[in-house]
């Protein structure tokens, strides 16, 4: 076919997976965009798609009747207030994410902060940089300040920051950094994000969460902004976050 032909001659550096194409467009997730691509919603070149197809920017993409276009990567620092959910699909979720931030360009979260806590989210619509960030080997810090029931004493930092067996994960955590700021208040800078892992670390050590807000991730500082408010990385601040990640901080170039 035409068409193959096509994108087989582009298929070398520029090329890219069309559901990461989708997801980068803005379209949805990669795996919803595989479903649109199954049910044949989606065509190259005027032709139906194929699952696992390669696309370039010489390509013209639609999803029903919309065209898709080259969108610049967006990075979008938000302050995720509690009770709301870093979810697409739960439709028992009272406030998602995804309902409560209103931008022109869809944007997922780049690693996730549940529910009762609050706090810094990363936002984007670059899927290399949410893959990067939600890779526990990558080792990315992440500091919170979190408050507890009780007063803080020495044996409990010294436990927190040699790492703790957590049994209903099976796992110990990773050492990590931990210093008081009040007498129940401490600052904790994490290299993993393991599922509710500072209250789990925190129960072992006989001390319960009354509060916990993330307040940055590598470079990306929490500073003033206020709940619910987002702002967009200032470019000297998106190349940072971009190298720290480990990815190319080109960001005019490649099918974005």
């Amino acid at each position: 076919m035409q068409t193959d032909k096509k994108i087989a001659a582009h298929s070398d550096g520029d090329a890219i997976r069309l559901n990461k194409y989708l997801a980068q467009c803005g379209v949805c997730s990669r795996r919803d965009a595989d479903r649109l691509i199954a049910e044949g919603r989606v065509r190259v070149n005027g032709q139906t798609a194929r699952t696992g197809q390669m696309v370039c920017a010489a390509d013209t993409v639609m999803v029903g009747k919309r065209v898709l276009g080259q969108q610049q990567k967006v990075v979008l620092a938000y302050y995720k207030p509690t009770g709301v959910t870093c979810t697409e699909r739960d439709v028992h979720a009272k406030e998602k994410v995804s309902d409560l931030v209103r931008y022109p360009v869809r944007v997922t979260y780049a690693g996730r902060l549940d529910k009762d806590s609050e706090g810094l989210l990363l936002l984007t619509n670059d899927g290399d940089l949410i893959h990067a960030m939600m890779r526990g080997s990558g080792g990315h810090e992440k500091e919170y300040v979190v408050k507890v029931h009780k007063e803080i004493t020495e044996d409990f930092r010294k436990r927190m920051e040699a790492g703790i067996y957590l049994q209903e994960l099976q796992q110990t955590t990773r050492p990590c950094k931990v210093w008081p700021v009040g007498k129940y208040t401490f600052r904790i800078v994490l290299t993993q994000g393991l599922n509710r892992q500072i209250r789990r670390m925190c129960a072992a050590c006989g001390y319960q969460v009354k509060s916990l807000k993330r307040i940055r991730v590598l470079n990306v500082e929490l500073g003033a902004l206020q709940r619910g408010a987002f702002r967009e990385l200032e470019d000297a601040e998106r190349r940072q976050l971009y190298a720290l990640a480990g990815l190319s901080t080109d960001f005019e170039e490649g099918m974005v």
